[in-house]
């Protein structure tokens, strides 16, 4: 049988993504973001998250779709990742939050194979649902 798992839709554009449930802590509204000099463009700066200053990264910028527009559905996911062995939070921005998605394991098919085209180190597969 198949492993279930938990994901977080999220939409890009007209694309939706989606992370691991177990890596998301929470949904905040798009609220004021710091700037922090001499960053990456993707990266538009930190928030305060009760005390705990938090990077916050564009997810359109990081894929090359261009930088996020604030609307009335502009979120920031905090996510808690893994850096250098120490759990690290980032907050990520994304145009809207869709669902929490069940998928089993062989609903998921590995990243494509696109040449060094396409960089697939933030893919874990694609998804196929309905």
């Amino acid at each position: 049988m198949a492993e279930t798992g938990q994901y977080l839709t999220f939409k890009l554009g007209d694309e939706v993504f989606a992370l691991d449930i177990a890596k998301v802590r929470e949904v905040l509204e798009f609220d004021k973001i710091t700037k922090v000099p001499q960053t990456p463009e993707m990266m538009r700066g930190v928030i305060n998250l009760r005390g705990s200053v938090v990077p916050v990264i564009d997810m359109r910028l990081k894929f090359g779709m261009g930088r996020t527009q604030k609307t009335v559905n502009t979120c920031i996911i905090i996510v808690e990742i893994h850096l250098d062995n120490e759990a690290t939070m980032i907050g990520a921005l994304a145009d809207s939050v869709q669902e929490v998605m069940d998928l089993d394991a062989d609903q998921i098919e590995p990243p494509p194979k696109i040449g060094t085209k396409l960089n697939t180190e933030l893919i874990k597969g694609m998804g196929k649902k309905g």
